[in-house]
């Protein structure tokens, strides 16, 4: 049987990568990381995809527990939202040690979707370092692409697998891992036209907008969504992007909609948007942050030219 520890010494941040092969090892893995949590007296938060949600609460006898229970598949549908989830949680905590199961990345998700949960897991070093708090990241080694498990050996400081836990050599720093996701994004489709607009044509952005998503299944609460967003990057780049950019909209199929910036600004805070802004921040990522709540997914791309942003929205 595995067992993980959750116990860390004052200062410490523990970021495991736990590698199963099966449901016998995932539920004796993260329901021994909980209970283990539970003796020490300390709160957990469990975010993991709904069926394995199910198995755990079948598996662990913490009726009135302090165990908080969470759908990844929901929370984490869009990976740049899990983060500010994570922290707000051990935020909560006051003066006691953050103890946190979550599995954002699992079979079924796509190839945009895991390059952006990837992302998350090297941010979550950054985001917590020098925080007394264990983040324990379930990995599904007979369902996953090998790729996808490599690349959790170099996000995770340490790897657990056959009731091993070890340090991964082939760890790596945050930006290195973000690097790596900065792959190209791909071309939609056929021809989409380029809106430019400038310092003082925010409004045009947000009416050419409006009149393209009237011809799409977007509901109305949907489409008030999408305005919304883009509006949020265009001010952006206006502000921080060189005063202007340019708008391509366009559907993804029956799924949903895709709405992507592209201006000659720079990320300089890879956390920005992933983490909520303080009330008294002034220049903290409030738009990337409101942009992740709307949007399903959100893709960022820097290079030399500028930066890129691409918004997904489905339509139900």
């Amino acid at each position: 049987m595995m067992n993980v520890s959750a116990s860390t010494t004052p200062g410490d941040f523990v970021h495991p990568a736990l590698f199963y092969q099966g449901q016998a090892e995932y539920v004796a893995g993260v329901g021994g990381f909980v209970r283990a949590a539970l003796a020490a007296d300390e709160p957990v938060l469990v975010a993991v995809p709904g069926p394995r949600l199910d198995a755990l609460r079948e598996s662990l006898d913490v009726a009135g527990a302090e165990v908080t229970w969470a759908d990844m598949a929901q929370l984490g549908h869009n990976p740049g939202r899990i983060l500010a989830a994570l922290q707000d949680f051990a935020d909560r905590q006051a003066d006691r040690p953050a103890r946190i199961v979550g599995e954002p990345i699992w079979p079924g998700r796509s190839q945009a979707e895991v390059l952006e949960a990837t992302r998350h897991e090297a941010l979550i070093n950054t985001a917590f370092a020098g925080r007394r708090a264990t983040v324990l990241c379930p990995y599904d080694v007979l369902g996953l692409p090998a790729a996808v498990v490599s690349d959790a050996r170099r996000t995770h400081p340490t790897v657990m697998t056959d009731g091993k836990s070890l340090l991964s050599p082939e760890y790596a720093d945050a930006a290195s891992v973000s690097a790596d996701c900065d792959r190209p994004l791909p071309e939609p489709d056929g021809g989409v036209p380029r809106f430019a607009y400038a310092l003082g044509e925010l409004g045009e952005v947000r009416a050419y907008t409006e009149a393209w998503a009237r011809g799409t299944a977007l509901g109305a609460a949907r489409r008030g969504d999408l305005i919304l967003a883009v509006s949020e990057a265009a001010a952006n780049s206006l502000a921080h992007g060189g005063g202007s950019g340019s708008l391509r909209l366009w559907s993804s199929g029956g799924a949903g909609v895709v709405a992507e910036i592209r201006d000659a600004g720079r990320l300089s805070d890879p956390l920005a948007g992933r983490r909520r802004p303080s009330l008294a921040s002034v220049n903290g990522g409030r738009g990337l942050w409101m942009i992740h709540q709307l949007c399903d997914l959100v893709e960022i791309r820097a290079c030399d030219s500028g930066l890129t942003l691409r918004m997904h929205m489905a339509c139900s």
